[in-house]
């Protein structure tokens, strides 16, 4: 058999970079290769069509090991094992309590609880964990700021009364001083002190992390991947700098740190920036020498802790791009992003319920959410294999370009003061909503898909009750109106302007009825008709598709037949001179009247009256809004 399989590669001699180009100018026909095949993302890097084994050399990447520093492959060796996160919003302790006993049965062993801080004692702790093993769970807690000191005290002492070996306890404190001014524009209390009282309430707890970097909440504003890591490493290293500047330990505070990153769906990228983003981060706290106080095998060549520049990576599926109409989609979109976190090798994981911009997730939705992850575990096996991407041509040059960008745009905001006086300065809320601006004008040409909002939504879809869900203030109550202090970032989702669109249709009691009046070229009529109905739908309103007109006229007469209130005449560029005129001067102006496409003649076809043309480069949401406005009158 190997004397074959040599024998089979003998025969095919190899290609050389020189001639693969030579063949892909060659098909290109003048075409430009770097405009026609060349990849610009929105993170300001270029990404080649094919990279080659050549592409790898001097890469350093290539020299990292799992579970050795930088960590770039993975802080563990064994097993690429991620923990199944799921949140409960505690409510009612017991009933909490009784929840998570049962989803514990269910695959979930990370659980996150949102409790109310004017609740908080040790007997409502006691409720809300009984049976509860913490040994067994990574245990994860959310409350208000104010309370996080209060809140580390008594879980500590609940812990101490259960008897169990609290150096095995895994978990968290949802802390986060920056997060709170970028989503809610106020700065509340001293970070330096909080943070001081929380390490110090949680010293019995040393894997309890206590500091967050929430950089999911950067991703759900709409920000480029770039821009989520390079402001995560920034905002880690304000902790590592400001606490160790108290002569807090390095090590010790380093250990206290947990990110919590988002999830787009651009899967590869994705899988390489949870690649860089270890790498980095174990960079940034070796260079604060964290002294190793203990005999352990990690340590550096100096002595220095190197555990303590493992990155602790919870990570989340975004909400920026979750929809309201054709909500199942959304079920697409987050396996696909739980798949490229799990590649990433991260810690532990949340998949956002499908249906959480329109309602409070149930019982099913949950369910599916969880499932999600777990498919990936037992029967696709992803947590078997650490970091399979190691050596992908593609990804190790992605990883190291994601890396350089992040990079430039940590050390800018060091140079100019570091993550906080950024942050008080607004700097970082513009640029991540300037990148959310950009999206959203992405979205609305088209240029950035979103399945079933902006491309192939569904045709017969109506939304019923369901609405969009408001932002509620981090205390429980409504909508925050509490008065800001520094900028805050913009959180519209990316489909939130086609909805708005919709929901308009919808509301009116009027559902605009539009007549492809298809004719001449088959192809050409049957492709332009697809395009429009797609197109037009997106607003909500009813197509009619058709065969084929023998004559304008005929169609004419079909599409006021049928009491069509948009008319788009389909056929093929060369036809649209004999077609155009004639179908707008025969329909007379009792509907819109649209061609589609943009035929070469198009002036004339203006001159002669006809004003609306679509096609792949009008802005779809602004020309829908606009038809909107003359037929929801």
């Amino acid at each position: 058999m190997a004397d074959s399989k040599e024998k089979l590669f003998s025969d095919f001699t190899p290609n050389s970079t020189e001639q693969w180009m030579d063949k892909v100018t060659a098909d290109l026909k003048g075409a430009d290769f770097e405009k026609k095949l060349v990849w610009k993302t929105n993170e300001g890097f270029k990404v080649k069509p094919f990279y080659r084994m050549e592409d790898l050399e001097g890469l350093k990447t290539m020299d990292a090991l799992p579970g050795e520093f930088p960590y770039l492959r993975g802080t563990g060796k064994d097993n690429n094992e991620w923990l199944v996160r799921q949140e409960i919003k505690v409510d009612c302790p017991k009933e909490a309590n009784a929840k998570a006993l049962d989803i514990l049965n269910k695959g979930i062993d990370s659980l996150a609880f949102r409790v109310k801080a004017k609740e908080l004692n040790a007997e409502y702790i006691e409720t809300l964990l009984e049976g509860i093993c913490a040994e067994c769970v990574e245990l994860n807690f959310y409350t208000c700021q104010g309370h996080v000191v209060e809140l580390a005290e008594l879980l500590a002492a609940y812990f101490a009364k259960q008897d169990y070996d609290l150096t095995k306890l895994q978990g968290s404190i949802g802390y986060d001083f920056f997060d709170k001014m970028l989503a809610k524009g106020k700065e509340k209390g001293d970070m330096v002190q909080t943070a001081k009282a929380l390490i110090e309430a949680t010293a019995t707890l040393p894997k309890y992390r206590v500091l967050n970097v929430s950089a999911l909440t950067l991703n759900n504003a709409g920000a480029y991947i770039t821009q989520e890591l390079g402001y995560a490493l920034a905002w880690g290293n304000e902790y590592m700098n400001q606490l160790t500047e108290t002569g807090l330990p390095a090590a010790l505070v380093a250990k206290k740190i947990k990110f919590n990153f988002g999830i787009s769906s651009n899967y590869f990228l994705e899988i390489a920036k949870f690649r860089a983003a270890r790498m980095l981060w174990a960079n940034i706290v070796a260079s604060y020498n964290p002294e190793c106080l203990r005999e352990c095998e990690n340590k550096g060549p100096n002595g220095e802790c190197r555990c303590a520049a493992k990155m602790r990576v919870h990570a989340e599926t975004s909400t920026f791009n979750l929809s309201l109409f054709d909500a199942h989609v959304n079920l697409l979109r987050t396996q696909t992003e739980a798949m490229s976190a799990a590649l990433g090798g991260v810690n532990s994981m949340t998949v956002t319920p499908f249906d959480k911009t329109y309602n409070t997730p149930d019982e099913f939705s949950e369910r599916m959410a969880r499932n999600q992850q777990l498919l990936l575990k037992e029967e696709s096996h992803f947590d078997k294999v650490i970091d399979p991407a190691a050596g992908s041509y593609y990804i190790e040059n992605l990883t190291v370009s994601i890396a350089k960008q992040a990079w430039e745009l940590f050390l800018a905001v060091e140079e100019a003061g570091g993550f906080y006086a950024a942050v008080k300065a607004g700097t970082v809320q513009a640029a991540v909503n300037e990148s959310n601006k950009a999206r959203h004008k992405a979205v609305a040409q088209r240029r950035e898909v979103l399945l079933g909002t902006n491309q192939f939504p569904n045709f017969t879809e109506k939304a019923g009750d369901k609405k969009p869900l408001e932002a509620a203030c981090c205390c429980g109550g409504g909508h925050d109106t509490c008065e800001k202090a520094v900028q805050t970032l913009n959180f519209d989702r990316a489909a939130s302007e086609f909805e708005a669109l919709r929901l308009e249709t919808e509301a009116s009691g009027k559902r605009p009825k539009a007549f492809m009046l298809t004719i001449g070229n088959l192809a050409m009529r049957q492709a332009r008709a697809q395009f429009s109905c797609n197109f037009l739908a997106c607003a909500g309103y009813e197509v009619v598709d058709n065969l084929g007109f023998p004559t304008v006229e005929a169609g004419v007469e079909a599409a006021m037949a049928a009491k069509a209130d948009i008319v788009v005449l389909c056929s093929s560029d060369d036809e649209y001179a004999e077609y155009a005129v004639p179908a707008f001067k025969a329909l007379g102006g009792r509907a819109i009247f649209i061609v589609a496409g943009a035929p070469a003649n198009m002036e004339e076809l203006q001159a002669a009256g006809i004003e609306n043309f679509i096609h792949v480069r009008v802005n779809v949401l602004e020309t829908l809004k606009e038809y909107n406005a003359k037929l929801l009158k």
